[in-house]
């Protein structure tokens, strides 16, 4: 099918609504549909095996996943990976509720995930196929307004229609979720409709509705940014989701080292968008020091009053959406905002600042360059220092665990960042292929195993590597997806910091209220789950290999243990026991 085509033609027989929903889905990209039984979503699994009957080799996979919280990330990573959209299918409004807080990491991932979920029949008893005749639950799962549970979290919901073409309103669901910047919609499907006779076989596909291209600034401005930052003495680019196009990297590395740009951190990290071992890479940057900070694709690049910029300092901010829309209220300020695609925005910066450099600012930017180089190579040594002064502290230390992991990954390694920011791991880490790195996109727990699974399926042939604290692991029911791992063969490695306690109903409590407050000093209840779940025999439980690891000196071996059941085909859950948080173990 190509983009001149005027309608999008399905391989396989379309008969019913439920029928078009499949063809239109496959004709829009989308060929794996991370799948949690209903009655009233039976459609797929008809559509899907009416295909296979027919002949076809279906090119859209229907993976069963055992909770749609875990379904809904699953997509999410296989998107992240893949760079393709992925679909959900959850149960009625039960369902839907059940994808929990992974619609919060969807909305702020900038991936095109299609959500869809069954609708119970309104039809009166017998008066067509699919009406009110299978039982009292029906009446409980209808509500008032079903896509209402998503609507804020969501650019587009939509519930099908009598007088809706099936194709198109599907068609017009992948375009909003792939047109930038990119993100979740929303579909719901009555039953007695997904199994009415499609009048109309004939739909447009996506690419025939339209895809928008990216755009870039006007060259007037970006000559201007390039002088701002040619003519800068401490420039420094705060970067977080432009690695979510892995073209964007060398890209940007190009310019950095074109310029002599220190590149760090936003406090939103989300994708690898520079090279962690690059030299100019500086990890934590002295906002401070910076006369030019160039804002790239980031959300939040700071948090005012800890780190951010002189006031004389000029802020340029480029992204797909540089006002941030999708946040009700935001308060950073900036001199130039630029609406641009960030690899065409990054390119562009190159070509007019080539045009622009004079000898005297290509020997300054050495000069600087030189510098930074010194200053990231005394950090990393400063780091590795930190942890190898910890390889022998028992209970086993969360810097000593994450050098020893980021030691042991590869190059065919993916990493799942599920961590906080006071999490040192972010510190460690190694990657510097785009595509090798990702970290939860949003503020909601528990995204790891689920993001992990997904990710495996999008690139088998990748060791996948998820690391999240013992408090997400558990929001992230890691039960269903390491089940799904295994039953599907997608085995990936999960290394969960455990430390029994939440950040938040300890560290973050004795920070607001004290030391001396009443909650710590009778022992800061509620912010410990002590003796935790064992996580190593839930994972056997499971179908995968579990190890909960005390012994620093064991813990190397333990993650190479891990890994080579992950290269056997098994799914790997390595718990790291560490200390308590703010208290006595």
């Amino acid at each position: 099918m190509t983009a001149q085509d005027k309608t999008a033609q399905p391989q396989t027989p379309v008969d019913t609504a439920g029928d078009a929903i499949v063809a239109a889905m496959v004709a829009g990209g989308v060929d794996h549909l991370f799948f949690t039984s209903g009655s009233e979503i039976g459609f797929y699994q008809e559509a899907i095996s009416k295909s296979r009957a027919h002949g076809h080799n279906h090119p859209m996979r229907l993976v069963t996943v055992p909770l749609e919280h875990c379904s809904l990330n699953a997509a999410l990573g296989y998107a992240m990976v893949s760079g393709r959209p992925a679909a959900t299918a959850a149960h009625v409004d039960c369902g839907t509720l059940h994808y929990g807080g992974a619609i919060h990491t969807a909305w702020r991932s900038g991936l095109p995930v299609i959500m869809t979920a069954g609708f119970p029949p309104t039809a009166s008893m017998g008066s067509m196929p699919g009406s009110r005749d299978e039982g009292g639950h029906i009446w409980m799962q209808e509500t008032f307004d079903q896509n209402g549970i998503v609507r804020n979290y969501t650019k587009w919901q939509h519930q099908m229609s009598y007088q809706d073409n099936p194709g198109t309103i599907v068609a017009r669901a992948i375009q909003v979720a792939r047109s930038e910047p990119a993100g979740p919609v929303y579909l719901s499907v009555p039953k007695e409709l997904s199994l009415m006779p499609v009048r109309n076989k004939s739909f447009p596909g996506p690419e025939q509705l339209g895809i928008p291209r990216p755009n870039m600034p006007a060259p007037q401005d970006i000559a201007e940014l390039a002088a701002k930052l040619i003519g800068a003495k401490n420039p420094v680019v705060v970067v977080s989701g432009s690695g979510r196009n892995p073209k964007s990297v060398p890209a940007l590395v190009a310019l950095a080292e074109q310029l002599g740009l220190a590149v760090t951190d936003s406090v939103s990290r989300a994708y690898l968008s520079f090279p962690f071992d690059h030299p100019l890479w500086q990890g934590v940057f002295d906002m401070q020091s910076a006369d030019v900070v160039l804002v790239l694709e980031a959300d939040v690049p700071w948090v005012p009053g800890r780190n951010d910029p002189a006031e004389n300092a000029y802020i340029a901010v480029t992204a797909i959406d540089p006002a941030k829309l999708r946040f009700p209220t935001y308060e950073f300020t900036a001199a130039m905002r630029l609406q641009g695609d960030p690899l065409l925005t990054i390119n562009a910066l190159s070509a007019a600042a080539d045009a622009a450099l004079t000898a005297a600012d290509r020997t300054r930017i050495a000069e600087r360059s030189t510098r930074l180089a010194i200053a990231s190579a005394k950090r990393r040594a400063d780091l590795e220092s930190a942890a190898l002064a910890k390889s022998k502290t028992d209970p086993i230390d969360p810097a000593w665990a994450s050098y020893l992991l980021c030691k042991v990954l590869d190059d065919n390694c993916i990493m799942l960042d599920d961590t906080i920011s006071q999490n040192p791991l972010g510190s460690y880490v190694k990657q510097s292929k785009p595509g090798t790195y990702f970290k939860n996109t949003g503020s909601s727990g528990g995204w790891g195993p689920g993001a992990a699974f997904g990710a495996k399926l999008a690139s088998p042939e990748r060791d996948i590597v998820a690391v999240s604290g013992d408090g997400f692991y558990m929001f992230g029911t890691p039960g269903p997806a390491l089940w799904a791992a295994a039953h599907h063969n997608a085995p990936f490695m999960i290394v969960v910091y455990t430390n029994r306690s939440y950040t938040t109903g300890t560290a973050s409590v004795k920070r607001t209220f004290g030391p001396e407050s009443f909650a710590a000093k009778q022992g800061l209840e509620g912010g410990y789950f002590d003796p935790p779940i064992d996580f190593a025999k839930e994972a056997e439980a499971c179908g995968a290999y579990g190890e909960t690891v005390r012994d620093p000196a064991d813990l190397e071996n333990a993650y190479r243990r891990g890994l080579a059941q992950i290269r056997a085909g098994k799914p790997a859950v390595i718990s790291v026991w560490m200390k308590r948080l703010e208290g006595e173990d």
